[in-house]
């Protein structure tokens, strides 16, 4: 797939700007803050109706107006594609395909597909849980866009459950463990939860071996990395009925504790991606460095699944990551491009490049919200 243009209408600090892209890898150029993430930030929302930088909408519309508008020009194999995402301040936003209104989000999802690869995810080694389930769905929605949906049904259950807990403490204390209603609630927790639990499951089975075998490459075979989904319930079993059985018997296990902290304390928002090197938790692993490579082979891990699943090279969005990573990891990353991926990479400065690259890339300068070729 080849991303052709690209058109911001009062987009965080870009007021008009409109880009053509014309190699297939474009490296943007500028000091910090002046709009070079914005850019990349605008296609990985156009492929995940999601921002790694959890925005609100009303932070991606420009200071002073009311509405944003991206949209794109997207070549696959099947044919052109416009696509257009409008963000209201104070509103609920809007997708098109080729000018056509798309009620349900899910359907604009998996037009363009990219892997976003920004120096916070070095965080994906070091940080909490929440930071590797977001990863987690964000590379599903990619896989599966109708697991958008999936993943919406079930917070929404959480939401109203854990609001029932907050509100019934006192009453369920007083009555029995569970009452009627909140029986409910758990049956529709299990049965949504169980659809999370089993797809990320599958996901992680698939991308794991890729990981692992690019983590070999990288560290040159002296460590072993292996990734496992740990959910909160059992998953011996990867039958429905089975897994949501587990799930209700998990709940009832946890009702005192969920009673007495007034919140949901089963399920998959508390699952965890396990990350070993060596059989030994990652995060407790190594230097800086190793944990970079971790984070590199993911990502390198994730372009390969989402080639193999949607049968197209996805595009890779590269913000201002090679200065984070040592001239030995940069190489095998620009290796590992080349030209199989259109490539966007945001950098502070072209040192980190060689000629090579500079003379296959298109270079564009940006500041302050306004973007110029060389």
């Amino acid at each position: 797939m080849y991303l052709k243009t690209l058109h911001l209408r009062q987009f965080r600090n870009y007021q008009e700007q409109k880009v053509e892209f014309s190699a297939a890898k474009t490296i943007l150029v500028g000091n910090n803050a002046q709009g070079k993430s914005n850019l990349l930030e605008a296609v990985e929302l156009l492929a995940t109706l999601r921002s790694h930088r959890m925005a609100r909408d009303r932070d991606l519309v420009k200071e002073g107006e009311v509405i944003s508008q991206i949209n794109a020009t997207l070549e696959r194999q099947t044919g052109v594609s416009e696509l257009t995402l409008t963000l209201r301040r104070n509103g609920r936003r809007s997708v098109a395909i080729n000018g056509e209104s798309v009620r349900r989000q899910m359907d604009f999802l998996g037009v363009l597909n990219a892997v976003q690869f920004s120096s916070l995810d070095l965080d994906l080694v070091r940080g909490g849980p929440e930071g590797r389930r977001n990863w987690l769905d964000t590379l599903l929605i990619q896989l599966e866009p109708v697991y958008a949906y999936i993943l919406q049904q079930y917070n929404q259950v959480l939401r109203q459950r854990n609001a029932f807990l907050k509100r019934h403490v006192e009453t369920l204390h007083a009555t029995s463990l569970h009452s009627e209603q909140l029986a409910v609630w758990d049956a529709q927790l299990a049965t949504t939860g169980t659809r999370v639990i089993r797809r990320r499951d599958r996901a992680i089975q698939r991308l794991a071996p890729i990981a692992t075998a690019w983590h070999a490459s990288i560290s040159g075979s002296t460590e072993v990395l292996q990734i496992k989904y740990t959910p909160s319930i059992p998953l011996e079993q990867n039958n429905p009925e089975e897994v949501q059985q587990a799930f209700l018997e998990k709940i009832q296990q946890r009702a005192v504790a969920e009673l007495h902290q007034g919140t949901t304390l089963v399920g998959p928002h508390r699952d965890e991606v396990e990350l070993t090197i060596n059989q030994t938790p990652a995060r407790q692993y190594g230097s800086q460095g190793q944990q970079r490579t971790l984070v590199l082979a993911l990502k390198l891990a994730e372009l390969q699944l989402i080639e193999e699943v949607v049968k197209e090279p996805p595009l890779l969005l590269l913000d201002d990551v090679l200065a984070e990573l040592d001239p030995s990891r940069q190489n095998q990353l620009l290796d590992a491009i080349q030209d199989r991926f259109q490539t966007l990479i945001t950098t502070t400065h072209l040192s980190s490049f060689d000629s090579q690259w500079l003379n296959s890339s298109q270079i564009l300068f940006v500041k302050a919200g306004e973007i110029s070729p060389k």
